[in-house]
This record gives C-alpha cells, sequence and structure tokens, in this order.
C-alpha cells in the first residue's frame, strides 16, 4: 500500500512539474530567466515548484 501511494505521489509532483515548465515556456519573461525557472524545477522538483508557485513568471495557459 505504501509503495502505490509513494507511485501516485510521484506522478502528481511529475504532472505538475510539467504544467509548470508549460507555464514557464509560455510567459512573457526573458529566456534567461526561463532557462533558470526551469532548470531550478528539473533539479529541485517539489522545492522548485513551491518557489515557481510563489515567486515564478506567470503563462498564458488557461485551464
Amino acid at each position: 500500500m505504501g509503495s502505490a501511494l509513494s507511485g501516485l505521489i510521484g506522478l502528481a509532483i511529475l504532472a505538475l512539474d510539467i504544467w509548470a515548465i508549460i507555464n514557464i515556456i509560455k510567459s512573457g519573461a526573458d529566456t534567461g530567466m526561463k532557462v533558470v525557472w526551469v532548470l531550478l524545477i528539473l533539479f529541485l522538483p517539489v522545492l522548485g515548484l513551491i518557489i515557481w508557485a510563489v515567486a515564478g513568471p506567470r503563462g498564458n495557459v488557461r485551464l
């Protein structure tokens, strides 16, 4: 049961990271800042996602 829950949490984090990277790419930020944000999310998936949610550039993606 524990490994199934861990897998679901990991999958949710992956989906949120992909969503954040898409938002970053579609944002109006400079290319250099986009690269920095994407690298932050790739190297620190959970912490980078939290930092991006608070201070990152916003994209044109609508849900």
